[in-house]
C-alpha cells in the first residue's frame, strides 16, 4: 500500500511541477529546485523503492539488506547535500520548521532505513517495523513538503504580479 501511494504521489508531483514551470523558469537560481522540490520526488521514490525491495520473495534476507543499505547510505549523503544547498539558497531563508521537514526528518528516515537494513539479518522480526516506519515518515514528509513548495510558489507568483 505504501508503494502504490508513493508512486501516485510522485506522479502528482510531476503534474504540479509541470503546472508551475513558467513560474520556476523566471528564476535562474536552480538551488531552490535542488533543495526543496527534487528531494520530495526522492522521498516518494525511496518509499516506493523500499516497498518494492521488501515485496520481492528473496531467497535470503542478505539481498534486500544490501540493497536497502546502499539506498539508505546514498540518501543520507543526498540529504546532507540538500542541507548545504538550502544553506546557500538566497531567495528564501528556511525557518526552523523547514529545516526540520527538509533535512532533519528525512535524515532520520534514511538513517532508519540504513540501520534497519543492517538489522534485517540480525533481527528480522523487528527490522521490518523500523523500515515501515521510515517509509511512512518519508511519505508524510513528502506530502508536507509538496504542500509547502506549491503554496510558496503560488503565493510568490501572486505577489509578483503587478497590481
Amino acid at each position: 500500500m505504501t508503494g502504490s501511494s508513493a508512486g501516485a504521489l510522485t506522479g502528482l508531483m510531476f503534474v504540479v511541477i509541470t503546472l508551475v514551470t513558467g513560474v520556476e523558469r523566471l528564476r535562474r537560481n536552480r538551488d531552490g529546485i535542488s533543495a526543496f522540490s527534487t528531494p520530495i520526488v526522492l522521498h516518494f521514490g525511496a518509499a516506493l523503492l523500499v516497498s518494492a525491495i521488501l515485496s520481492v520473495p528473496w531467497p535470503s534476507l542478505a539481498y534486500p539488506a544490501w540493497l536497502l543499505a546502499i539506498a539508505g547510505l546514498f540518501a543520507v549523503v543526498y540529504i546532507l547535500r540538500v542541507w548545504l544547498l538550502a544553506r546557500r539558497f538566497t531567495d528564501y531563508t528556511p525557518d526552523l520548521e523547514d529545516w526540520i521537514c527538509y533535512t532533519i526528518l528525512p535524515l532520520v528516515a534514511y538513517s532508519t532505513i540504513l540501520i534497519g537494513s543492517i538489522a534485517l539479518n540480525a533481527a528480522p522480526h523487528v527490522a521490518p517495523f523500523a523500515l515501515a516506519g521510515a517509509v511512512l515518515l518519508l511519505i508524510f514528509i513528502g506530502i508536507r513538503n509538496a504542500w509547502d513548495v506549491v503554496t510558496y510558489i503560488a503565493i510568490e507568483h501572486v505577489s509578483d504580479r503587478p497590481s
